[in-house]
């Protein structure tokens, strides 16, 4: 049995805090240009402070240049990777083979991943990227346990492998996808995926013997979400995982709040301790509690188990969360007042619970007094009015900055 790394995406220097304080070993992040998350709020200033602090610490970051780039890009990747060499970055996540060759030329001190957008299906494609440079290969979603056991049991000895344990499914071949840009010109393999596969989409049916009589196929009125899947979730597994010999689980979602983040990163820090620990009482509950408190869709093992599953279309399209919101983070703990950064509207009475970093049971609460930060008077309620609004309550227990709470609506 190995213990693997645990790794979370990183969209910001502050997700990147929370990943680690909630249990991450590693956290992998974009370029602001050159990621297949070119939307996440990570710009290079932040991603140098995140690579600063995660050494800090002892922990890694591996940054993604994993877009398949056009002749006119390579300018931007040269630059990216001679900034990334000097940063001594622990990996450097590639796809396109004409990348990996720059990545190679200018930043020879840095390990070279291979993303999934490569596809990766088998121990001969794990050959070649391993004889091309690549300390590790990040396996695609498609395959089931028998297959990962397989690769590695065939694999160069000292080439790492790395597989998805949570977050969204792409439609395309392991996320790689063309809708986006035939629908909106927006692509996803250069970084600007619009997730076509996650729209309503309305089908018509033309009679034979009538041409252009339409007839629509509908689920529901607003249409059918005929492209969107069920969010991954193998922490059910998790004692079968620790025997497949993997190196790393990643978790998906650089554009997810912190909430989420140190929500999921939580629990399957605490599967994986556990798991390792006592694997044949293993019991997934409490942790799929945990994450069942998210904003999540449906959940899936996609073809973990069973390559003819079919359980993972989300048909209706929506993220599913009906009793729990992200209430706030921890700016200041102080015995009768402390301050928090809210998310949603707080009210007297309401019940809180506290995510405790290496805990799976949170620690809940109720309000029973808050003062407005700026006059320090008592208030019955606030509202998130403005970006950064803080309040002041009291904490029954000794908490610690960033960490996150929850409310029960």
């Amino acid at each position: 049995m190995k213990k693997p790394e645990i790794l979370a995406p990183a969209g910001s220097f502050e997700k990147a805090k929370i990943a680690f304080m909630y249990g991450a070993d590693a956290v992998y992040a974009g370029t602001s240009s050159l990621s297949l998350r070119s939307r996440a709020e990570m710009e290079d200033n932040d991603l140098f402070r995140t690579i600063e602090y995660a050494h800090s610490l002892g922990k890694k970051v591996y940054v993604a240049i994993n877009i398949f780039a056009w002749d006119e890009t390579y300018e931007e990747v040269r630059k990216q990777a001679k900034a990334l060499n000097e940063l001594k970055v622990d990996g450097i996540i590639v796809a396109d083979g004409g990348v990996l060759e720059v990545i190679k030329e200018e930043a020879p001190d840095i390990d070279i991943h291979i993303s999934t957008q490569a596809n990766t299906v088998s121990y001969h494609a794990c050959n070649f990227w391993y004889k091309n440079g690549a300390k590790r290969i990040i396996l695609a979603r498609e395959l089931n346990k028998e297959q990962i056991k397989e690769i590695a049991k065939h694999k160069p000895k000292d080439l790492e492998l790395e597989i998805f344990v949570h977050g969204a499914i792409c439609f395309g071949y392991s996320g790689r996808c063309f809708l986006s840009d035939f629908l909106a010109s927006r692509s996803a393999n250069l970084g600007d995926c619009a997730q076509s596969c996650r729209w309503a989409y309305h089908v018509y049916v033309e009679e034979a013997n009538n041409p252009g009589n339409l007839m629509p196929v509908e689920d529901g009125k607003e249409g059918t979400h005929i492209f969107s899947s069920k969010d991954l979730c193998l922490i059910k597994e998790m004692p079968e995982i620790l025997t497949l010999r993997v190196d790393s689980l990643k978790i998906e979602g650089r554009l997810k709040t912190e909430y989420y983040l140190a929500t999921i990163v939580n629990a399957y820090r605490c599967a994986i301790d556990e798991a390792a620990k006592n694997p044949e009482n293993y019991d997934a509950t409490p942790y799929l509690k945990e994450i069942e408190k998210t904003k999540t869709r449906g959940l899936t093992t996609f073809y973990f188990n069973d390559r003819n599953n079919k359980d993972f279309q989300e048909y209706d399209g929506k993220q599913y969360n009906l009793e729990y919101e992200y209430a706030g983070r921890v700016v200041e703990y102080e015995k009768e007042k402390s301050l928090i950064e809210i998310k949603n509207k707080l009210q007297i009475g309401d019940k809180l619970e506290i995510i405790i970093p290496g805990k799976i049971e949170p620690y809940p609460f109720e309000i029973d007094k808050l003062w407005d930060d700026e006059t320090g008077e008592e208030i019955s309620q606030v509202n998130p009015g403005k970006l950064g609004q803080k309040v002041k309550l009291k904490i029954p227990i000794p908490v610690e900055e960033n960490w996150m709470m929850r409310r029960k609506k």
